[in-house]
């Protein structure tokens, strides 16, 4: 079971060792750290870990929380393999996925953000969504006029991003994880600028909406 952690903890010595102690101790191996903030005494890291099947979420957040200073501000389960670089195999395959394109994409974020699902809406509605996306896409009445994070009334967390150039609206979404963090919310931002500057983008997004 492929777990990611994201905990608030002290920005000191020590710390993070006082964390990976105890995840060792619950038999997580851990693949990945990558710190989101560091500031005013305090750090928030990502943490990806392999965990025995059995590992009970719960009883690992609270062997954490136990720990002085720590926070678990999210640990959910994720696809995203540690120790690589998946967006550019995804947007080195969208450079000749031709109409698909756009649909690849929307595929794709997903397992690049350990989210649960994504969509892409024009005007008159959805126009593409992925797997596990529900079948009333929560989209936004007025679309911000750049990517940005949002907590939905249920909790759902999203990020709603515009794609001015194709007159469309793209949606990031998971239930089971903390909010999106503004470092998320950059990546995608820099993922989607790459994506639109393909010379194919347009031209596919145009055929598919034609169909």
């Amino acid at each position: 079971m492929l777990l990611r952690v994201r905990i608030a903890l002290p920005d000191r010595p020590g710390a993070l060792a006082e964390v990976t102690r105890v995840l060792g101790a619950a038999g997580a191996d851990i693949t990945q750290v990558t710190v989101l903030d560091r500031g005013a005494g305090q750090a928030v890291d990502d943490i990806t870990v392999f965990c025995p099947e059995d590992t009970p979420k719960d009883a690992l957040r609270k062997s954490l929380e136990g720990i002085d200073g720590v926070t678990v501000e999210g640990l959910w389960t994720t696809r995203e393999a540690p120790g690589t670089y998946p967006e550019l195999e995804i947007l080195k395959y969208i450079t000749t996925a031709g109409d698909r394109a756009l649909t690849t994409l929307v595929d794709s974020l997903p397992v690049l953000f350990s989210a649960d699902w994504a969509a892409t809406a024009a005007e008159h509605g959805v126009l593409y969504a992925s797997w596990r996306a529900p079948q009333k896409v929560p989209l936004p009445e007025v679309v911000p006029p750049r990517p940005a994070a949002a907590t939905l009334e249920g909790g759902l967390h999203v990020i709603h991003a515009p794609l001015p150039p194709l007159a469309l609206t793209l949606l990031l979404a998971r239930s089971d994880g903390p909010a999106f963090h503004r470092i998320e919310v950059h990546r995608l931002t820099r993922i989607l600028e790459i994506f639109l500057s393909l010379p194919a983008t347009e031209r596919s997004v145009v055929r598919q909406l034609r169909k």
